[in-house]
């Protein structure tokens, strides 16, 4: 197993801009997989149906996470993503599973270190890097459920550390280069990953490149926990990141003002990996490559980026596009001290 320092990919990221592969889901989507794809041999008899649970796909249809992971290195990502974004106990717990936890992290960062080792020694100049996803879950500590008790909280902030924690620890064990918190809606829940981080890597005394990709819901400009780009910012800067950045709910149009403000604010690297346009009726997603590439090019021409890649609906072809426009331009500069 061969995984990279931090010092490694900050110097790559001092060369060129590093591109993140597209959307894991929207791939998926494609094999059409049904409830006895999800089960597979080992969880035929299981009592609760798994159709929808990604995350174990690592377990029992490892071959198409696989296919997926060589399908983005191909089309030249540098950075994979594992497939473990619902990867905590909290989420896994919709299932009943969360003793699996562990093994599903270890699986999917596993796989995609295989998948990146492999291209890296096929193109020495060219390393790439696994990313190991860690999700929002799908519950929040600043906000209520419920309308009628804003004061009631669905989990505490300790509850989301264990669980973090757990998650980390098998992302690391499984041998990835980076910890993604990304997707981040609530920022106290990115804390508490942040704090597992912190403590985790402590207790290994291993020092791994972080990176935190916020998501802006809607035209207000903020979080779903209400913070602008400024107060996002100001609310994890404390950590030792790699980058900072935001994904997902909007196109690359509508997340350009955002990517603007926060490039001008942070001397943390910056990314961002924006959805293949907004979703039409249907919740599909219809923005072709050449118009994701389109809507991106202008990213680069105003120095904003240090990574870039896709969130929902981009597919290989999405991010083989990004590659051919990043390869044209240079990196964001930063301070080296900030990193």
């Amino acid at each position: 197993m061969r995984r990279t320092s931090r010092q490694d990919i900050i110097e790559e990221l001092d060369k060129r801009i590093l591109v993140l592969d597209g959307a894991m889901g929207t791939m998926l989507q494609q094999y059409d997989f049904q409830e006895p794809d999800y089960r597979g041999e080992r969880f035929k008899d299981y009592h609760l149906p798994l159709k929808g649970n990604n995350d174990l796909l690592s377990l029992t249809q490892p071959e198409a996470i696989a296919e997926i992971h060589r399908k983005y290195l191909e089309a030249g990502a540098d950075i994979i993503e594992t497939n473990t974004f619902s990867g905590t106990g909290i989420a896994m717990a919709d299932y009943e599973m969360e003793d699996l936890v562990y093994e599903m992290n270890y699986e999917s960062a596993r796989i995609a270190r295989e998948l990146a080792d492999e291209f890296s020694k096929r193109t020495p100049e060219k390393k790439r890097f696994v990313a190991g996803s860690i999700g929002p879950t799908n519950k929040t500590a600043s906000l209520s459920p419920d309308v009628n008790h804003p004061e009631y909280r669905a989990i505490s902030f300790e509850e989301l550390r264990k669980a973090y924690k757990e998650q980390v620890e098998a992302l690391i064990a499984g041998g990835v280069d980076i910890l993604l918190v990304e997707t981040v809606f609530d920022t106290l829940n990115a804390k508490a990953a942040l704090f597992a981080i912190d403590e985790v890597q402590d207790e290994q005394g291993i020092d791994l490149a972080i990176m935190v990709s916020g998501t802006i819901t809607d035209a207000s400009g903020r979080t779903l926990s209400g913070q602008t780009v400024e107060a996002f910012l100001t609310s994890v800067m404390h950590a030792p990141l790699l980058s900072i950045g935001f994904n997902c709910a909007l196109g690359a149009d509508q997340l350009e003002p955002y990517m603007k403000r926060l490039a001008m604010q942070t001397n943390f690297y910056t990314s961002a990996h924006p959805n293949a346009g907004l979703p039409n009726a249907f919740g599909e997603y219809e923005q072709t490559a050449e118009e994701m590439k389109s809507c991106l090019e202008s990213y680069f021409e105003h120095g904003l980026i240090n990574i870039i890649g896709g969130c929902c609906g981009t597919t290989p072809e999405h991010i083989k596009a990004i590659v051919e426009l990043a390869e044209k331009y240079k990196p964001r500069k930063i301070l080296a001290e900030s990193v």
